[in-house]
């Protein structure tokens, strides 16, 4: 598998032809128009290309994104729960595309297998919602995401939480490879706390990821500090750059 971290909690992963985004916070990110290689419109273009599925873990709009402009470009299907999918199916007709929006509405435990990717939600603890014309509306609860592709690692993104539990059942319902861990702290787990999340309940991964750091100035988390946490583990830290693209493989 592919993995590309696209900055924030934005990441690209494809296999066998599919290529899924995760949380498409893309324009206005500054450290996916900031970092990399070429312009803007030229980074834009390469994450879009061939994207088949997106996968939004929360309703906050750094994680939302671009995903109702990159579906009408490129007609990927779109996962998220229930609540969060209602307010897109609504924009979306305000949008008056003409086109059909591909939605997958789900929610925390459910699990959907589409054209062979697998996409199950389950439990995060964060928040979730917008304001718009100065009311706040709810969007459901938050989310974390197993992906499971055949032949590929199965991909954990936690999407914004704290540590709880049952990540502990998360790990042995699931058994995934590689864990996507929000560290920057304040509004999610800190580099010290996502790091006792991953030796505690994750020992077995493969592969760590740390992801919505250093974007904002409030994100006081640095990779950094979540390696010195990790401890022997940090030997299983892959270790992205904005833009940068690893290949993972299982067996």
């Amino acid at each position: 598998m592919k993995i590309t971290w696209f900055g924030h909690s934005a990441f690209g992963l494809e296999r066998n032809g599919r290529k899924i985004l995760v949380d498409p916070f893309l324009s206005g990110n500054p450290i996916f128009e900031a970092e990399g290689a070429g312009s803007v419109a030229e980074k834009m273009e390469a994450a879009l290309k061939g994207v088949t599925d997106i996968v939004i873990t929360h309703g906050h709009m750094d994680h939302i994104g671009d995903t109702l402009a990159i579906a009408e470009k490129t007609g990927a299907t779109v996962f998220c729960n229930w609540d969060l999918g209602q307010w897109l199916a609504h924009k979306w007709e305000l949008r008056g595309t003409g086109k059909a929006l591909n939605l997958e509405l789900m929610n925390a435990g459910g699990r959907i297998e589409r054209d062979g990717v697998s996409i199950r939600l389950v439990r995060a603890d964060h928040s979730a919602g917008v304001f718009e014309n100065g009311v706040f509306q709810t969007l459901g609860s938050p989310n974390g995401v197993i992906i499971s592709v055949p032949g590929a690692p199965v991909i954990y993104h936690m999407g914004d939480t704290d540590i709880f539990a049952g990540m502990g059942l998360i790990a042995e319902l699931h058994e995934p490879d590689i864990v996507i861990a929000p560290i920057g702290d304040r509004f999610t787990m800190g580099p010290a706390t996502a790091a006792l999340a991953m030796r505690r309940y994750f020992p077995k991964a493969k592969g760590v990821i740390p992801c919505h750091f250093r974007t904002f100035g409030a994100l006081t988390g640095t990779k950094e500090e979540f390696k010195r946490e990790l401890g022997p583990m940090a030997a299983h830290l892959l270790d992205l750059n904005p833009h940068e693209t690893i290949t993972f493989s299982i067996g």
